[in-house]
């Protein structure tokens, strides 16, 4: 009977280290999120500049600071544009796909979301598509498998944002400890 409570005691503590309140430090010196230059890569088309720039200056006001790549801001100049778009998605945790019509007429928003699918094709909460103007039917066909953020209210969209660029650097930080564990 003495072995029983004592298994029963170790597995209320293992439940308790998976709370949301021990939620990992993603800011911690050691976190795999500073692995990558940057946290979020923000895909999208020149004429959705502006709200782009609203989203950025949201994302890196955040407590967390988020380091967001911004094309406009963060490219090198003189480089090859299809460099810039492969690096900053590999150098990117997650990517934000603005998809709205422009997204959808650019070549390199579509060029871009291909490197993205491609470097993670399972939908792990790195691929973020957030529709804003387009119909659902217009949403592109490779993200079906991917649940999007609907952009009806900008501060509620850009919580969305930051929540599951969050989570997913949190579920990134949790799976490192258990790697080193």
């Amino acid at each position: 009977a003495k072995s029983s409570s004592s298994s029963g005691k170790s597995l209320a503590t293992s439940s308790i280290s998976l709370s949301p309140v021990s939620a990992p430090d993603i800011s911690a010196s050691d976190s795999p999120r500073w692995d990558k230059s940057y946290d979020v890569c923000i895909c999208h088309s020149e004429e959705d500049v502006e709200l782009v720039e609203e989203l950025v200056s949201y994302l890196e006001g955040q407590p967390e600071s988020f380091r967001c790549f911004l094309q406009l801001r963060d490219a090198v100049a003189g480089s090859a544009v299809v460099t810039e778009l492969c690096d900053a998605v590999q150098n990117s945790h997650c990517w934000v796909m603005l998809i709205t019509p422009g997204f959808l007429q650019d070549p390199w928003c579509r060029y871009q979301m291909h490197q993205a699918l491609a470097e993670a094709p399972m939908a792990n909460g790195r691929t973020i598509p957030v529709l804003k103007d387009v119909d659902r039917k217009d949403y592109p066909r490779e993200l079906r498998n991917i649940y999007y953020i609907y952009m009806a209210l900008k501060e509620k969209s850009f919580r969305q944002i930051r929540d599951t660029v969050m989570r997913y650097l949190q579920e990134l930080c949790r799976s490192s400890t258990k790697t080193m564990e």
